[in-house]
């Protein structure tokens, strides 16, 4: 499955997608009960912003992406830390039915994705998730905030403007994390007989014009990004169309939907 996260945009990703707050990995272990006996499997994990983290609570992490080049810089990300709990597997959400007869069934104490999982079907992925986690653990469909060009502020609706004039195209996709999205996920998570709860981590943060673009180069697909010689045109229309509403500050929310597996569910 290619989604033209590859090349150049993996870069961009890697610098300037969201980080995750102590608080949230916190929130996790605490939701789960993980402990360092425990495996995880962060599905979608991108170059590790999620992956890594909750490595340094448990035994081991399996980050599983569809996209060589992330996994290969995720790879890079833990061996400049040092860290060697944790493995890469190209593959996608439908290989977890191959991931649970490998492991054998409650053998998982969480399975994490963070902003992925509007690129999978979400029914069919829950249904498969459900015998794998042992009791009390379960899935984390975690959102990190609300995408840059889609924020309740000037120079969010003023970045949005800019982008639309440039691409030619409305650009409202909210990547799975809109309510009725959440809705869906929750109703799924419920219906493959998770317990599902939610749980909110607010924080703050004031951005640069460099963030701002590095971000939305991160979201877009390799075939997407503006030519090198066109970017510092890109840069300027942002910065142009943004200016005057500085300080480009934002709310950001990690919306965590938990679905755990109950000692009833697990018989």
């Amino acid at each position: 499955m290619d989604l033209g996260f590859r090349g150049e945009v993996v870069d961009f990703y890697h610098r300037y997608r969201r980080g995750y707050p102590r608080a949230v990995i916190d929130a996790l272990v605490e939701a789960f009960e993980l402990t360092g006996d425990d495996l995880v499997i962060d599905l979608g994990c991108g170059t590790g912003q999620l992956t890594l983290p909750i490595a340094e609570r448990v035994r081991a992490v399996l980050g599983v992406d569809p996209e060589p080049d992330m996994l290969l810089r995720a790879r890079q990300a833990a061996g400049e830390r040092g860290m060697t709990n944790l493995s890469w597997m190209l593959g996608a959400d439908t290989d977890i039915p191959a991931l649970g007869a490998l492991f054998g069934d409650r053998t998982v104490g969480a399975v994490t994705i963070g902003q992925a999982l509007h690129w999978m079907n979400h029914d069919e992925l829950f249904r498969a998730l459900a015998p794998l986690a042992r009791s009390g653990g379960g899935v984390a469909v975690v959102a990190n905030g609300t995408p840059l060009w889609l924020q309740d502020t000037a120079w969010s609706r003023a970045l949005r403007g800019c982008l639309e004039q440039w691409f030619g195209f409305e650009v409202s996709h909210a990547c799975g994390t809109d309510e009725a999205s959440r809705r869906r996920y929750r109703d799924s998570l419920t219906g493959a007989g998770f317990a599902v709860s939610e749980i909110g981590v607010d924080y703050g943060d004031e951005l640069d014009l460099d963030q701002i673009v590095g971000g939305v180069y991160s979201a877009l697909p390799v075939d997407r990004l503006p030519a090198p010689d066109r970017r510092p045109l890109f840069a300027e229309r942002i910065r142009h169309a943004l200016e005057r509403h500085r300080p480009f500050t934002e709310h950001v929310r990690v919306a965590m939907l938990i679905g755990q597996v109950t000692d009833e569910s697990a018989r």
